[in-house]
């Protein structure tokens, strides 16, 4: 866009000024995409989240260690007790809200019919946590 000016002293001069209205219509430009690409890029997924109630953690169940040693006397906690003895306390365990765990540590040199006796009195009373502790072999 030329001005046209009637004084003849500046007419043949080359023109100074810097012409603002092409900066302002592509800054416009600039301004208008970035008003219509800004709402995409903040989107977010809508979910529809589950809702829970918040409860008490379920209370840990009680460990019983129940041995039998060589000789076939079986110990509840390391109390001796007798076969009738140990099979009123799984009874009573097995009543619990909670079902303990039972530890069964039998010696070696004990005779099968007594782990296998301790097996049936606890399965009797509905307790289905039993397990057999050992040691580790070490050396070939």
């Amino acid at each position: 866009m030329a001005f046209a000016s009637f004084d003849r002293k500046t007419a043949g001069a080359p023109m100074a000024d810097i012409n603002m209205v092409p900066l302002i219509d592509v800054m416009l430009v600039l301004l208008v995409i970035f008003i219509v690409t800004a709402p995409l890029l903040t989107h977010a997924v809508k979910l529809d989240l589950p809702r829970v109630s918040s409860q008490e953690n379920p209370p840990v169940p009680v460990k019983v260690d129940f041995a039998i040693d060589a000789q076939g006397l079986r110990y509840w906690n390391g109390e001796r007790i007798g076969r009738e003895e140990a099979a009123q306390r799984f009874l009573a365990a097995g009543r619990q809200p909670v079902q303990p765990e039972i530890h069964l540590r039998a010696d070696q040199d004990a005779a099968y019919r007594h782990v296998a006796e301790t097996l049936a009195d606890a399965s009797r009373a509905g307790l289905s946590k039993v397990g057999f502790v050992s040691q580790p072999h070490n050396g070939p």
